[in-house]
């Protein structure tokens, strides 16, 4: 497996897309391909067939460039999201398995950003580190709003879900938001060595313009303050000793939080 990562400019370059790539058999997989030209010269230059779109939800900036695709490729192109999202014609299930050549994609419902949000879990061979793809709901050091679920379906997407897949699975989000979300953990936990030695990595890449992605699930749970809740840091900070409502209040004050 490999993971062909590339920013989307129309979006201001912090929106990642990634092509998912089985190398034995040069079938791949598109994940939130908002812009359509960028996804098709990118095939083209590797020569790869794409098979299949997955959509993690139904947002412009993720499921933008599906119907240019299917136009472009034809009606055989599989397209999975949320109903919402545009030119879907395969609708899935929790736990329902896809193929991309070799590869196996699980398709995991995480609903709270919105309520059909899905991540996608990859698995090659039995050598090859496992990939989530996230979306909005899981980013490095951080999630995304809730939009559209309570922080009951947040904690049991990022504390249940996606917690429990392999620690060195490699996590994919659907933003680069890294810095800002570390400078919110700091504020959190801020005796944290992990999140001090990841913020100073992390500024250096964005300063030379580096992705700052992929980190793992479980470098994930040891700074990310949203996957953190269980933690007696973090519920102090948040004055809620109940994990779901750690987690309420701690996505409350991240919505206010300006960094300097």
């Amino acid at each position: 497996m490999h993971v062909k990562m590339i920013y989307a400019a129309s979006t201001g370059y912090d929106n990642y897309m990634y092509v998912i790539i089985d190398e034995a058999s040069k079938k791949c997989a598109v994940v939130d391909p908002v812009e359509a030209d960028t996804i098709l010269n990118a095939v083209k230059q590797e020569g790869l067939e794409l098979t299949t779109i997955l959509t993690t939800h139904h947002h412009w900036d993720h499921a933008g460039g599906n119907k240019k695709l299917v136009d472009a490729l034809g009606p055989k192109l599989v397209v999975v999201g949320e109903e919402r999202a545009e030119a879907v014609n395969k609708k899935v299930v929790d736990g329902e398995e896809l193929k991309i050549g070799s590869l196996t994609v699980k398709c995991l419902h995480t609903p709270c950003h919105t309520k059909g949000h899905l991540c996608f879990y990859v698995t090659g061979q039995s050598s090859e580190a496992p990939a989530v793809f996230t979306g909005d709901t899981l980013f490095t050091a951080g999630c995304g709003h809730f939009f559209e679920g309570p922080p009951a379906q947040m904690y049991k997407a990022l504390c249940g879900i996606l917690a429990s897949l392999p620690p060195h699975t490699n996590v994919y989000p659907g933003h680069e938001y890294t810095v800002n979300n570390l400078k919110f953990a700091s504020t959190v936990e801020p005796a944290n060595p992990d999140i001090a030695a990841f913020l100073d990595k992390s500024q250096k890449l964005r300063s030379r313009n580096e992705p700052t992605v992929p980190t793992t699930i479980q470098q994930e749970r040891s700074y990310n303050p949203f996957m953190r809740v269980d933690e007696a840091t973090v519920q102090k900070f948040t004055g809620q000793s109940d994990p779901v409502k750690a987690m309420g209040a701690l996505r409350e004050i991240k919505n206010k939080f300006k960094a300097k």
